[in-house]
């Protein structure tokens, strides 16, 4: 029996078509409103996040799978950044390619325009969708009403372009999703100066490289992710001394994320900073007992220092410091 490693050191063009090609199941989209970009991906494959997903804000998205070409990526967002509309961009890359034919991609512009190909030696069920600022595609699936799922949800969700590509990836594996089983699923969304302290494009970039459970896991983290995005957005809005609105949108994240104590933590520190004690009081003991570790920051926290006068906050932080068993 020939090993993996012998494969390997033999190269690449050793395997077979249906070892290399990556089965799976995308969306690429744009949010009309915001502008931003995103591609989200679900595979029974290892780290589908790092082969199929490309986007560049202000420019497009790209899904390239199925034995995927991921030059297909930097020269499909670089045609689209001359100028190109995504059919465009997709009959160029596919005329350049002589194995079109195994290939599967979706594209969606800046301007919305989409564009999609499946390749006629794609496996079955293989297939492509596409519609107003969107494009679904996946080969090696259950059956095509894995895609039909996945363009009515996200036609008819609402909320944030990387929650609308959420439900639209959590519909797709609900309806059958890769006909092999289940192993990564990535989320990559765009927007302009939306990546750490401003200095890059992804406002959301989130891998689960093998999962039992990818597609669920992508959900958790990209709560947690979404948590941070609603603190950052506060608290530069606190940076502009506009503080009644970063409580604003504190109280709107909470709506969503009740259970997260950061969020309770943040608000305390506004309604402090605002003179408003009593409020402050009661979503610092909100904070601290859905986080305990929070009592720690909350004794050093000069955001707080309004409250230490309360007999409350004495109670609230007293195991502060305390190991936790």
């Amino acid at each position: 029996m020939i090993g993996i490693v012998t494969l390997l050191l033999a190269g690449p063009f050793q395997w077979t078509e249906r070892d290399q090609r990556i089965a799976t199941f995308s969306i690429v989209a744009i949010d009309r409103k915001t502008g931003d970009l995103g591609v989200a991906v679900a595979s029974r494959f290892l780290a589908v996040g790092a082969v199929v997903p490309f986007a560049k804000s202000k420019v497009g998205a790209i899904a390239t799978q199925s034995y995927a070409n991921t030059t297909y990526g930097p020269k499909g967002l670089s045609l689209l950044a001359k100028g190109w509309s995504a059919t465009q961009v997709l009959s160029r890359l596919l005329k350049d390619d002589p194995e079109r034919e195994l290939r599967q991609v979706g594209i969606v512009d800046a301007k919305g325009r989409a564009a999609a190909f499946t390749g006629k030696k794609c496996l079955p069920w293989a297939g492509h969708i596409v519609g107003d600022g969107f494009a679904v595609q996946g080969n090696i699936l259950s059956g095509p009403q894995v895609i039909q799922q996945m363009a009515q949800v996200f036609q008819k969700s609402t909320g944030s372009l990387a929650e609308r590509l959420m439900a639209a990836l959590e519909a797709g594996e609900d309806a059958g999703g890769d006909a092999r089983g289940k192993q990564s699923a990535a989320i990559l969304v765009v927007r302009q100066k939306g990546g750490y302290l401003g200095l890059n494009d992804r406002f959301i970039d989130l891998r689960v490289d093998d999962h039992p459970e990818p597609v669920k896991e992508l959900k958790r983290i990209l709560g947690l992710q979404m948590v941070w995005n609603f603190l950052r957005e506060a608290a530069q809005l606190r940076q502009k001394k506009r503080l009644s609105q970063s409580v604003a949108i504190i109280k709107t994240a909470l709506q969503k994320y009740p259970d997260a104590g950061v969020l309770h933590y943040d608000l305390a520190c506004y309604l402090a900073l605002m003179g408003r004690q009593k409020e402050a009081i009661v979503a610092l003991e909100k904070a601290i007992h859905l986080d305990p570790s929070l009592r720690i920051l909350a004794v050093k926290d000069d955001d707080l220092s309004s409250l230490r006068t309360l007999p409350d906050f004495d109670r609230i932080v007293s195991l502060a410091g305390k190991p936790h068993h």
